[in-house]
């Protein structure tokens, strides 16, 4: 059964394009009204006005940098100065560098775990008040990355361990509150993450599910009776998910970082993706 979420209005980052773009697109056709955060103002606007124009909900643009300090009271001071009431939030919004971790550079380090890490944190914790009030949802998108260490990602696998570790530790010390909580973990998607990584070996050649497969599993999970702390997206990736589970851990990182190797597909290191 599809679940009703016409009473919502969801804060959705990231969502210019890609994973966030699809959720926002799939909510307001079943009729929550909307708040949409990124750093591209033109694709916002764009992306508003279709989704106004084809089904009459409101939405709300707010242009923000999640890598700023300050990012969850700015945030909140951002969307109540456009009169908007957030019930739900998506923390979508995140990136990936690939490289040798010696050869990375280090502010753009620093603005991937302020965006990856800290921004959720702040954004839940900003607005968690009015989502309880509402007896909302709290969805934040990990990865599958996040199930084991991720030689040449090393930042970006530790930083989604962290959001599935923090997301499934709120589900437990927010059960009987009438709030959803739960972590996404998308595989690879068809979206503008390796172009802003920068190679496709971000994803090894990996067969690429849709955005909006990535965004049915949410809404699914999200419709279930007592939905569980997260949720992996794709058959495929949910029995990887459990070699993660039963490998050694010298073996499991010693198969991935013979997947992530670039020679494996013939392509050269990126060692300073693109941001």
């Amino acid at each position: 059964m599809a679940v009703d979420v016409s009473p919502h209005t969801v804060l959705v980052t990231g969502a210019s394009s890609g994973i966030g773009r699809a959720f926002a697109t799939a909510l307001a056709g079943r009729g929550a009204d909307l708040v949409l955060v990124a750093r591209r103002a033109d694709r916002l606007e764009a992306l508003a006005a279709e989704l106004r124009a084809r089904t009459g909900v409101a939405v709300t643009v707010v242009p923000f940098d999640l890598s700023v300090p300050g990012v969850g009271p700015g945030l909140r001071d951002a969307v109540a100065a456009r009169g908007a009431g957030v019930t739900a939030v998506i923390n979508n919004a995140g990136f990936g560098t690939f490289g040798m971790f010696g050869g990375e550079d280090q502010d753009l380090l620093d603005r991937e775990i302020a965006v990856d890490v800290a921004a959720p944190v702040a954004i839940a914790r900003a607005f968690l008040p009015q989502v309880q009030a509402a007896r909302g949802f709290l969805i934040n998108v990990a990865s599958m990355a996040a199930y084991n260490p991720t030689p040449r990602m090393a930042v970006y696998g530790a930083a989604k361990a962290f959001v599935l570790s923090f997301t499934e530790s709120l589900w437990a010390e927010l059960r009987g509150t009438g709030v959803t909580v739960f972590a996404l973990s998308p595989g690879a998607t068809a979206t503008e993450f390796n172009d802003v990584v920068g190679t496709e070996d971000a994803t090894s050649g990996a067969r690429k599910r849709t955005a909006e497969d990535v965004v049915g599993t949410a809404l699914r999970h999200l419709a279930r009776r007592d939905p569980g702390p997260s949720v992996i997206d794709g058959r495929v990736n949910r029995l990887s998910s459990l070699a993660a589970r039963f490998l050694p851990r010298r073996a499991m990182v010693s198969v991935v970082a013979r997947i992530t190797d670039p020679g494996r597909r013939g392509s050269a290191p990126q060692p300073v993706p693109a941001g």
